[in-house]
């Protein structure tokens, strides 16, 4: 094995390497998920040089700079505040979804008016409409970290794949028997699972289109579906009140996760494929072993149905969100609700961390987006200006801009 460079990672902080073996290019990362402005360099420097092999002497005060960039990056005081800068009125009809690309130099937008399309965001100016699907157009994703790609899911029974840069539609997947109302890139753009109304997920390969495998055992829709990071895992969130992990290699169920007594409304692995959070109509959230499949803790306190959950990029704080108008944050390790984000007057539908971790975005019925200290639990911000419900938004990258989606046709740029 022969090191060739080192590659830094922001968001989680991680130092990617980039090695050869057997005359393949290949990548291994090293994850600093604890990594702190407080953080001793040096002996973190040492933990990594005895634990991995391609770090050799020579290499470890390069080490040592990358670790210290990471360390002055977290150290940063995040922009608080930001501004209207566009209210784009994208679409003819409502809008059902919004994601940027990697870098966050562009965006997406799905909608009931049957398209998806691609838009810049530092202009606001649109680049493409991806046109062909016969029904909305309802899960949509870019294929992250390239973003040369998009997915686009319909309740037309059909997945379309697309090229970002020239807005031409590659593949057209069909096989579903019933409406795609989630879909996903795995982390090497190279697969795409789609999950439907007709109870099963499926898996697409990018390069010939052709159907992988479909995941059968689900009795009800599937209506979220999420790879680890590694790729090798899917995970799956049904209204039958179950999860399932599935081993994408064999198209093997390797859990069934049973103790809701709702609909699932999302799931999701936390950074090192440990723990599985998710969230259901049942009021409650859980969190499960991705090891054995066994539920670690259920996590209640919202009164009503709790429509998003996510972790942070680390995996040591879980947000939820609920039709009670509340949201908290969980310390994913102790369980306990370090803080109540109090304040809207509707149901929150959407909640996602900043890539730093330290404000949360939730988007509400009652029009408006709300920007959160997850330290203080405090409003930092109320995003106003749509006429209708928000039900999708985002954060880029950097997390200095967020994109809104509302059912009022238009979404907005905030930064």
């Amino acid at each position: 094995m022969k090191l060739k460079r080192f590659l830094i990672r922001y968001y989680p902080p991680g130092i990617i390497l980039e090695y050869e073996k057997g005359g393949h290019l290949r990548t291994k990362s090293i994850d600093l998920l604890e990594l702190s402005p407080e953080t001793d360099t040096d002996e973190l420097v040492a933990e990594i040089r005895q634990s991995e092999p391609l770090v050799t002497e020579s290499r470890v005060e390069q080490v040592k700079q990358l670790v210290l960039r990471l360390k002055h990056k977290l150290s940063q005081r995040e922009h608080q505040h930001v501004s209207l800068f566009k209210a784009l009125q994208a679409h003819i009809l409502p809008l059902t979804n919004v994601a940027f690309n990697k870098s966050g130099s562009s965006f997406i937008t799905g909608s009931y008016d049957r398209t998806c399309r691609i838009w810049d965001t530092a202009s606001g100016a649109e680049l493409h409409t991806l046109e062909g699907h016969r029904n909305v157009v309802y899960a949509i994703a870019f294929n992250n970290p390239y973003g040369d790609k998009v997915a686009t899911g319909s309740f037309d029974k059909t997945c379309k794949l697309w090229s970002a840069v020239t807005g031409k539609c590659l593949h057209t997947f069909r096989g579903h028997m019933a409406e795609i109302v989630c879909l996903a890139f795995n982390p090497q753009g190279t697969l795409v699972a789609t999950g439907s109304m007709d109870t099963s997920a499926r898996l697409w390969d990018v390069e010939g289109g052709e159907e992988v495998a479909t995941l059968t055992g689900h009795t009800a829709e599937v209506i979220t579906v999420s790879f680890n990071t590694v790729g090798d895992l899917l995970l799956t969130g049904s209204f039958d009140h179950t999860v399932s992990l599935w081993e994408v290699a064999s198209g093997r169920r390797v859990h069934t996760l049973m103790g809701h007594s709702g609909e699932i409304t999302n799931v999701q692995l936390n950074w090192d494929c440990s723990l599985i959070l998710s969230g259901s109509m049942d009021k409650t959230t859980k969190l499960w072993s991705a090891v054995d499949g066994k539920c670690v803790t259920t996590l209640t306190g919202h009164t009503e149905e709790v429509l998003d959950v996510c972790f942070d990029l680390t995996g040591q704080l879980i947000a939820t969100a609920s039709a009670d108008g509340t949201a908290r944050v969980y310390n994913a390790a102790t369980y306990h609700c370090l803080v109540m984000l109090e304040g809207h007057k509707g149901e929150i539908s959407k909640i996602c961390f900043s890539p730093q971790g330290s404000r949360v975005l939730t988007a509400s019925s009652d029009k408006t987006a709300r920007l959160w200290d997850v330290a203080s639990g405090l409003c930092l911000q109320v995003l106003e200006g749509h006429s209708d419900e928000i039900f999708s938004c985002a954060f880029n990258y950097e997390g200095d801009t967020i994109i809104t989606g509302s059912k009022d046709n238009s979404c907005r740029i905030w930064r």
